[in-house]
């Protein structure tokens, strides 16, 4: 009997993947359907919804759905749900779109999915904004004092997203046909919300954290894990592997990277590296409680959630990813809230003065001491072939990058930003 948590929204693994005869039969009905053209989050968006990451949901969400996820964290039954699951079409392919027809969902030649629609809607630029400003608006300083829309439409490149998004929404159940790239592509590593589960039942975890990472795991980073394998049974590694934004390192890179640590630095019986396949959306505060609620599919319990996790510039507080789980509704009924829960760990950093790792509630001394970093810092001088400071990261970690930036015949443009010592997580 495991003692895992339960997957989020109380119906068990809700998978829409086909297998076998009943996915051949259903490839030969996609091709006689109208197609529609998706894009790359709809695509990684379904996988998760075929491999049962997004449970409950099995389909793109209605306008009822919608408006409630954006405005209360819930979906229209009350389970609880962080940002809209939404597919968007062209106006000319809504038009020749009626409820209740089914259609073909490809991307760039190949099938992903049928779906059943049963609902259009118009989704306008004040629907689109909306939505921007109740998922995307924080309390950084390019939220605030009408900042976010003069700042936002260029550099916050999930505003940028949405507002691209085409003319109507559709909504409705899917059956999910392929897992694109990302079985052959991350063997050991593509795991799907059951296989983690077994994975921890054979281990003997009940009490597990996740780490979420979009970046090589630097000493931040490796702190943050080693602190949850000292309380929890054991901690999962999970690495975003599907699209980032332009000067981001890409997934085979960074998960190399994390497997060089595991070998020298951890307790390989304690910590599993794993990855996901869904593109980021940049989103702050939602993310974080979006990386916890798909978690809790995974057997997760307990998401780390330190500063500026899934931030982006200066659009979100520090540690706003932190104080939003206690905002969010709770309905007191397992099956409909969050029960992966964050564990809440301040600015982690080295101190020379310490002599080791530390962390603002731990530390006393003052920010000469301190080897603080971000993410983008990183990125910025590894491109730049800058020196990297002491401490900053494992010696090994920062070779397998430099070997990567030096290995690239165009260099990516990284900007930085201003309080951007944040880890972007």
């Amino acid at each position: 009997m495991s003692k895992l948590v339960a997957p989020h929204g109380g119906k068990g693994l809700v998978c829409a993947l086909l297998e076998g005869a009943e996915k051949d039969a259903e490839l030969q009905k996609a091709a006689g359907l109208k197609q529609v053209e998706i894009s790359a989050r709809a695509k990684g968006d379904l996988i998760m919804m075929g491999i049962g990451g997004f449970s409950p949901l099995s389909g793109f969400m209605s306008k009822a759905d919608w408006k409630g996820v954006c405005e209360n964290f819930q979906m229209a039954d009350g389970t609880f749900w962080p940002v809209p699951i939404t597919l968007d079409v062209s106006a000319a392919d809504a038009a020749e779109i009626s409820e209740g027809d089914e259609i073909a969902l490809v991307r760039n030649g190949q099938t992903f999915a049928t779906m059943k629609v049963e609902e259009k809607y118009e989704m306008t630029e004040d629907n689109k904004k909306w939505e921007c400003e109740k998922v995307f608006m924080g309390q950084g300083e390019e939220s605030v004092d009408g900042n976010f829309w003069k700042i936002a439409p260029e550099d916050h490149p999930g505003v940028i997203m949405v507002m691209a998004q085409k003319e109507f929404n559709l909504a409705g159940p899917v059956k999910v046909l392929s897992e694109g790239e990302y079985p052959a592509e991350y063997p050991g590593i593509y795991l799907k919300p059951a296989e983690t589960r077994a994975l921890f039942d054979e281990r003997g975890w009940a009490n597990v954290a996740a780490l979420q990472l979009r970046n090589p795991m630097h000493r931040s980073h490796e702190y943050l894990a080693k602190i949850a394998v000292e309380v929890c049974d054991g901690v999962l590694i999970h690495s975003l592997i599907g699209n980032l934004k332009p000067g981001d390192i890409p997934a085979k890179v960074r998960i190399k990277a994390i497997e060089i640590l595991i070998d020298k630095y951890f307790v390989e019986e304690n910590v599993y590296s794993a990855g996901y396949p869904l593109d980021m959306r940049y989103a702050g505060p939602r993310e974080g409680l979006l990386h916890a609620t798909f978690r809790q599919n995974y057997g997760v319990n307990n998401m780390l959630i330190g500063r500026d996790h899934a931030g982006v510039g200066d659009f979100y507080g520090l540690f706003e990813a932190q104080t939003i789980f206690d905002e969010i509704p709770v309905t007191g009924d397992p099956g409909k809230d969050l029960l992966c829960r964050p564990m809440k760990i301040d600015w982690t950093f080295y101190c020379h003065e310490c002599d080791g790792m530390a962390s603002l509630r731990t530390c006393p001394h003052d920010k000469e001491s301190r080897v603080i970093l971000s993410g983008t810092k990183l990125r910025k001088a590894l491109s730049d072939g800058a020196e990297i400071v002491d401490h900053f990261g494992r010696d090994e970690v920062l070779d397998h990058l430099r070997e990567y930036y030096e290995g690239l015949t165009e260099k990516v443009e990284i900007k930085t930003q201003s309080h951007a010592e944040g880890s972007k997580m």
